[in-house]
């Protein structure tokens, strides 16, 4: 397993403030984590659809097997975060698990591919401009009901709602 991946016990708040369920259909932006990958993809089950996304082959790919060593089946694919290769309304729900996803172009891109209603989870330490600067980027991408859900060593809970049309 490389370097980069988190090898910290896995934060069962992290899990359960995703709110992912048996046949969601799941996308997390940035391969880090690998237990947490696992454990999402095992709520969303085999009725369900995991898929990780990565700007970096290599972590995309080697996130797979490890999440498949866990147990857990997912589909990982290798693109920028500002143009990802998903059909419109594809998601119930995106997880932003890296800080690089957490920008105004890769913000507008999660809110296109998730269904009316999905919700955008942003699950990383606070950016630099604060959660409020977070909070405004996710609004100006066309997100409603953005809001902090907690903060809690060193990571911020942000929920956001694409309007059902």
């Amino acid at each position: 397993m490389f370097k980069w991946f988190r090898r910290s016990t896995l934060d069962p708040l992290s899990v359960s403030m995703v709110g992912a369920k048996l046949a969601d259909r799941v996308l997390i932006a940035g391969a880090s984590d690998v237990r947490f990958i696992a454990a999402i993809a095992a709520k969303a089950g085999l009725t369900g659809r995991t898929c990780i996304v990565d700007e970096s082959s290599e972590r995309a790919n080697e996130a797979e097997q490890a999440a498949l060593r866990e147990g857990a089946l997912v589909e990982s694919f290798t693109a920028p975060y500002h143009a990802l290769p998903f059909e419109p309304e594809t998601f119930d729900i995106v997880v932003v698990r890296s800080t690089a996803a957490s920008t105004g172009a890769a913000f507008e891109q999660a809110r296109r591919v998730l269904r009316g209603g999905g919700r955008c989870m942003v699950v990383h330490p606070p950016p630099q401009g604060g959660i409020s600067a977070l909070l405004d980027d996710l609004k100006r991408a066309g997100f409603v009901a953005v809001r902090t859900l907690a903060e809690r060593e060193g990571l911020a809970f942000v929920e956001a709602v694409k309007r059902s049309d």
